[in-house]
């Protein structure tokens, strides 16, 4: 993949767009291109290390994190997850009698689990971070009700923040290690990926290279840094680089070079696990078919928008993040 010729500074600032980060994926080879500032109003220039709020790309990452610990026997994606899961379960009711939730319907948003309306916002400061098991027992302001399955799973497809909750309880509950951590022993660190983060408290550190939100006019938001208390779903900041190291990974297993000691033959299942609507896969989203398979990621935040998209087999992708909520994809 390469840049057509396009106008980067007017395009943003015709869009409003404060600070964009690009990267490229072609022939196994990472390239990057920066645009505009961390914050508007200041001479504070976006560059390769700049750090962005990923949002739902952090979806995509546990899926790998998934992917990971299946190869390494610590969990099976197919498996009831009631019968691994310790500090809370799934409730049982008249639709898991049929299919149970397994991390595989999970990870395609069609488990049965549905977001309750004006669930899981950012960080709101007064309230707090909230507990997980709190959270799917609908005892916090972020999740009003419990958490429970709302149809038969594996029969549609309902996108969804709390089914990506129940994923990191599971793999909290096994591992014994906060998610955070998990991540960076298990994908972070073997990837180099040093830009990556959890944190729900900013540093003062992390605040110097880290990008503000904006709204569509290209104002900072309110919150400045928005913070989503849910890493599995959408708790990541990171930049376009290090997204990038995980699809090369990807890339790079397909031929028996795998860095995180990926089977070929499970990499290739995962681009191939269609849902049911046939462009749900597990934690992105498909088109195409074989060879030319497309997968992606988006993820949309307060302030913040960001896509990945790759062709794993012809060995290109880009992912792109921007410090602006236009309002549409």
């Amino acid at each position: 993949m390469k840049i057509m010729n396009i106008d980067m500074k007017e395009r943003m600032e015709y869009y409003n767009v404060a600070g964009l980060s690009l990267t490229l994926i072609n022939d196994g080879q990472i390239t990057d291109s920066c645009f505009g500032v961390l914050e508007a109003g200041t001479t504070k220039k976006v560059d390769e290390n700049s750090v962005f709020n990923a949002c739902s790309i952090s979806k995509f990452l546990t899926s790998v994190l998934v992917l990971k610990l299946s190869n390494q026997g610590l969990l099976d994606i197919n498996e009831n997850v009631n019968n691994r899961l310790t500090s809370w379960k799934v409730p049982e009711n008249e639709f898991t009698q049929t299919k149970k939730v397994t991390i595989r319907n999970l990870l395609r948003h069609e488990s049965g689990i549905v977001d309750p309306e004006g669930s899981f916002s950012n960080l709101n400061t007064t309230h707090g971070v909230p507990n997980m098991i709190d959270l799917l027992m609908g005892k916090t302001s972020y999740c009003k009700e419990p958490i429970e399955v709302k149809y038969i799973p594996e029969t549609d497809f309902h996108y969804s923040d709390a089914g990506f909750c129940i994923i990191q309880q599971l793999i909290e509950d096994i591992i014994k290690m906060p998610f955070g951590e998990i991540m960076k022993k298990f994908i972070f660190d073997p990837l180099q990926m040093t830009n990556s983060t959890y944190e729900i408290i900013i540093s003062d550190a992390s605040r110097r290279k880290l990008s503000c939100g904006h709204n569509k006019d290209g104002n900072v938001v309110n919150e400045k840094y928005p913070i989503y208390p849910f890493p599995a779903a959408s708790g990541l900041w990171t930049t376009p680089t290090d997204i990038g190291k995980v699809v090369l990974e990807l890339m790079n297993s397909l031929h028996g070079e795998s860095k995180l000691g990926l089977s070929q033959n499970s990499v290739q299942a995962f681009f191939d696990s269609k849902g049911c609507k046939g462009w749900n896969g597990l934690g992105m989203f498909l088109d195409g078919s074989e060879k030319e398979i497309e997968v992606s990621s988006l993820g949309w935040g307060v302030g913040f928008q960001c896509m990945m998209v790759a062709f794993p087999y012809l060995g290109k992708g880009a992912i792109i993040m921007t410090n602006t909520d236009l309002g549409v994809h």
